[in-house]
């Protein structure tokens, strides 16, 4: 639910009042996204700037060398970090992410954690590490940056 704060003078939009998003809206977005669907991606928390994502590890998930491919490493920074900002600004979409592979990635799941370095009118920052998990060990595998643009 958006509303619109107007200036009496000229009685136009000067801000938008967003409504966060929080894990319900976002497993009902999910539901609606063929890919991320696919990845059978379940988001695990989404509050006060903060994400978390777990896809479980499949074969045709992994790239030729039985690594997970580099495009899941990438989908799991830009979903973190556009969930964590949607938790404080409402629908948002990327306007640009970087990532750093570290590792490879091995192991029967990935978690990815996203967070809001800062939020402003127009426009969110963000950062999100992956990690591989095997048993009860997590790796660092890939860290990235987002810039993320309310949308709607």
């Amino acid at each position: 639910m958006d509303a619109t704060i107007k200036t009496e003078k000229l009685n136009k939009p000067v801000a938008k009042i967003r409504t966060p998003a929080n894990i319900v809206s976002l497993r009902e977005a999910i539901q609606t996204s063929p890919f991320t669907v696919w990845t059978n991606a379940e988001i695990t928390a989404c509050e006060d700037g903060f994400a978390e994502l777990i896809v479980p590890m499949r074969e045709e998930l992994k790239q030729h060398n039985g690594f997970t491919h580099g495009a899941v490493i990438g989908f799991l920074i830009d979903s973190a970090c556009c969930w964590a900002a949607a938790s404080k600004v409402g629908d948002v979409v990327t306007a640009e992410y970087k990532l750093n592979f570290i590792a490879p990635a091995v192991g029967e799941k990935l978690i990815a954690r996203g967070y809001v370095i800062k939020s402003t009118f127009s426009q969110v920052i963000t950062r999100a590490d992956v990690f591989s998990v095997k048993g009860t060990k997590e790796n660092l595998v890939a860290t990235g940056l987002a810039t993320v643009t309310p949308y709607g």
